[in-house]
């Protein structure tokens, strides 16, 4: 564990929850919005357009099924986001270990409200994707944030302060989604004669909560957060720079952070895969539309939340989080299997019920493991390589989702990802036990 300088440690998990918890509210603001993106921006761009011969490729690709090409189109849009973050989440995280936590956190939080702007203003498609691909490379201040937890825990508090984390994560995927949905339509664009790249559009509403969600987030790391990172414990390690984050990765050379990134990695490529088609699923076979994917991301988010900020932080000390991660991972197979069933209401909670539970225990375990694998002075690489796996696990899961939902059906994503999950399973049970240097400092 860091010798953090002075601060209050509770006061820290606080103002990280806040960070946390903002960001993801501003991001997951546009989950629900996914399906009628493409039915405006398509309208808009009108025929020829860049916009119009993807969807005319997708369309044919999927034999004119309508629903496929907005599962498909969704899939690229949602994966362009997680492509970015693989990349820079690396990047910021080895960049807090040079310069500290704060700065880093500011600068991103800097870009990601900038982000949101051009989301307001995206009146055409391609700002509406140069503001996903600059809100994709400023994504990194989760895993700069959860560096500063580790800044700030022993041991055997580490998982405790992940869970902390992760019951931000929990809450701002409750609230965002249903901010995007109910506040969907707010500025009537119906009658404005505004024209061009930059203007007003149907989303500029969900768009401007998470700007001002940003801007409070931004402002309060400004004048609250504190550093966590000591200024003798900046740039010891291995300072490449590469935005590689497979070749950081292989910098991180102690047992077990190699194979707990790629439990990770797996878990999460599965879970983004479902966690993506719900929407369309939930659309396809109940008839939801935007207000009715408040209720499924509530739902989840709350489970997440009360597992996380409670029943880790209890169970991780007594039972250690190689075993609670088994048990998230065991108990996630069931919730795949009952939401790829699901005709109805009841089996879809029940499905989403299993699913966030398991969740729920499986990633601030893992993050936890990562950070008690790694010495003081790799934190942010450590955690933001870790990260990486899992912004690319969220790349590549809407489009292999998307590509099954589409090809073998509805319910292949679901059974595909239970069947997936065996892997890390097994390759949990041989996680070794914490090194001895980390229990020896907390």
């Amino acid at each position: 564990m860091s010798t953090a300088p002075p601060t209050n440690k509770r006061s820290v998990l606080g103002l990280v929850f806040l960070t946390v918890f903002l960001d993801i509210v501003g991001f997951s603001i546009i989950f629900p919005l996914f399906p009628d993106l493409l039915d405006h921006y398509l309208a808009l761009s009108g025929e020829g357009s860049f916009l119009s011969n993807l969807v005319d490729s997708l369309r044919e690709l999927a034999g004119g099924d309508e629903n496929a090409v907005e599962t498909l189109f969704g899939g690229l849009l949602g994966s362009i986001y997680g492509l970015l973050q693989f990349v820079f989440a690396t990047v910021w995280g080895g960049l807090s270990d040079r310069i500290g936590r704060r700065p880093t956190l500011l600068f991103t939080l800097a870009g990601t409200a900038l982000s949101y702007v051009l989301w307001v203003f995206a009146g055409s498609f391609a700002i509406l994707i140069g503001a996903r691909i600059l809100g994709g490379i400023m994504a990194g201040n989760i895993s700069t944030a959860t560096a500063a937890v580790a800044d700030t825990t022993s041991a055997r508090d580490r998982a405790k302060g992940m869970g902390i984390v992760g019951m931000a994560i929990g809450l701002g995927f409750i609230l965002g989604p249903a901010i995007g949905g109910l506040t969907l339509g707010w500025i009537d664009v119906s009658e404005s004669t505004s024209s061009g790249a930059f203007a007003l559009n149907p989303f500029s509403g969900p768009a401007l909560c998470a700007l001002v969600l940003a801007i409070i987030n931004l402002g309060w790391v400004a004048t609250r957060f504190p550093e966590t990172l000591p200024p003798e414990q900046r740039g010891q390690g291995d300072t490449r720079h590469s935005l590689n984050p497979f070749a950081r990765l292989a910098t991180l050379h102690f047992p077990g952070v190699v194979r707990t990134n790629l439990i990770y990695f797996i878990y999460l490529v599965a879970f983004a895969a479902i966690e993506f088609t719900l929407t369309f699923l939930a659309k396809e076979r109940l008839g939801y539309g935007p207000r009715d994917m408040v209720g499924i991301f509530v739902f989840v988010g709350l489970i997440i939340a009360l597992v996380q900020g409670g029943l880790v932080r209890r169970l991780a000390p007594k039972l250690g989080e190689r075993l609670v991660t088994r048990i998230g991972l065991l108990v996630t197979v069931p919730g795949f299997l009952l939401i790829g069933r699901a005709e109805g209401a009841g089996l879809l909670y029940g499905g989403l019920a299993f699913m966030a539970f398991g969740s729920a225990l499986v990633m601030p375990c893992l993050s936890a493991l990562i950070s008690r694998y790694t010495p003081a002075d790799r934190q942010g690489l450590a955690l933001g390589t870790f990260r990486s796996m899992g912004s690319l696990s969220r790349a590549l899961g809407p489009i292999l989702g998307a590509g099954g939902y589409w090809y073998f059906g509805s319910a292949s994503p679901y059974q595909a990802g239970a069947v997936a999950l065996v892997i890390p399973i097994f390759m949990a049970v041989q996680l070794p036990a914490p090194p001895a240097f980390e229990d020896a400092e907390a």
